[in-house]
């Protein structure tokens, strides 16, 4: 982005065989901006119109920029990195989002905030302008979800219209290129700790026809939030499950359990000895996913990831799970020897053999997800290793 200072304020909006609004909108734009006395600028990016709306635009005073790579996100970025302004607004060219509403978006950037949302729910939805099913369902679903995960506050947290200095974008580093573009930019403010605030804004009918996918679109925003947050996808269930299978196996291990008129044996061990190996397995996946994600730079910090990194090495990772395969050894030999003594006879010590089988497991899978976790974290030419190892 190369910034003049002359420049203010940068309106972006993103176009796709727009030409029906896609004027009304910019002289919305470019008047606001001139009835309150600022220098800015109108940026549109084309991501690959078939119709007249590259010509409408350039006739109208805006800069166009055009994005070969098809998507939501894919053309917002280039568009917001051709801008000039110090502020940014964005907002679709559909004339859904009121560009005389400008001034509400920009008085919070100048009084120190870094994004300003559009709230619709805080606000007004015109009849006709949103879906049943995306005002009642879809949208309070999703923001929801984000809210508990990330610890946002977002009323409306998919709303096309939202306003951010040009430092906050730098800080936020987005990278998707679909819709999920929108829970991103969210998501990497909370986690860079922006100062975010909303504002209530009307949002209208749109003229045209709608380019959303209503279950791929809100897939897409599932799916973006639940990989940026391992702890929720991976970590508590598998801890749940791990924590379960354990309570099984270690409950069975002396002898069958009798619960009222039911007796309880082999059955249920081996499949709490199931469930313990799969809640391990999703434990490490969570590990792997944090790791990664912070390797590669989508998170730029986890404390978490960097307190295990401070205390795990590969030669720590080996000798645990060393340990953990010695002691299922250690009990197989002791119930190899019992049925020794019994001269070979009936083996009655199959919970234990079975308690073994499963540390054993554990053991080999701790060991070689040492290696892996380990070559996650090598640092690597032109990669942020912040957060693994670093210190701040």
């Amino acid at each position: 982005m190369n910034q003049d200072s002359t420049i203010e304020v940068s309106v972006v909006m993103p176009c796709l065989n727009e030409q029906q609004t896609i004027g009304s909108c910019i002289e919305k734009a470019k008047r606001t901006m001139k009835s309150l006395g600022i220098r800015g600028e109108v940026v549109v990016a084309d991501n690959g119109s078939t119709d007249n709306s590259v010509s409408i635009a350039e006739n109208l005073g805006a800069r166009v920029v055009h994005q070969p790579i098809r998507g939501y996100g894919a053309a917002y970025q280039a568009g917001i990195e051709a801008t000039r302004g110090n502020y940014i607004i964005i907002g679709d060219s559909d004339d859904t989002y009121d560009f005389t509403d400008l001034e509400r978006f920009l008085t919070p950037l100048r009084n120190g905030h870094d994004l300003v949302m559009g709230s619709r729910f805080k606000g007004e939805i015109l009849p006709g302008a949103m879906p049943w099913s995306h005002r009642y369902i879809g949208n309070p679903i999703l923001s929801g979800i984000l809210r508990w995960v990330f610890h946002t506050s977002i009323s409306d947290a998919h709303c096309g219209m939202r306003a951010f200095t040009r430092q906050a974008y730098d800080k936020m580093q987005l990278q998707t290129t679909g819709m999920e573009f929108a829970s991103e930019m969210v998501v990497k403010a909370a986690q860079a700790g922006l100062k975010i605030s909303e504002t209530p804004i009307t949002y209208y009918p749109r003229l045209g026809e709608s380019k959303l996918n209503s279950f791929r679109d809100a897939w897409r925003h599932l799916r973006f939030m639940l990989l940026f947050s391992p702890t929720h996808l991976f970590a508590l269930p598998g801890a749940l499950l791990f924590l379960l299978g354990m309570f099984g196996l270690l409950m069975m291990l002396p002898g069958p359990v009798k619960i009222g008129t039911h007796v309880y044996d082999i059955h249920v061990m081996t499949l709490a000895g199931f469930v313990a190996l799969l809640g391990y397995q999703i434990l490490h996946l969570s590990l792997y996913a944090r790791t990664y994600a912070v390797s590669a730079g989508f998170v730029t910090k986890d404390k978490f990831i960097r307190g295990f990194y401070q205390l795990f090495t590969l030669e720590r990772g080996i000798a645990f799970g060393a340990l953990l395969f010695l002691c299922g050894v250690a009990l197989d030999i002791r119930v190899a020897w019992t049925w020794i003594q019994n001269g070979f006879g009936s083996l009655d010590e199959i919970l234990p053999a079975l308690f073994a089988l499963v540390c054993m497991i554990l053991g080999v899978q701790t060991m070689f997800s040492a290696f892996l976790l380990s070559l996650f974290a090598i640092p690597r030419q032109g990669k942020r290793e912040e957060g693994i190892t670093d210190e701040d």
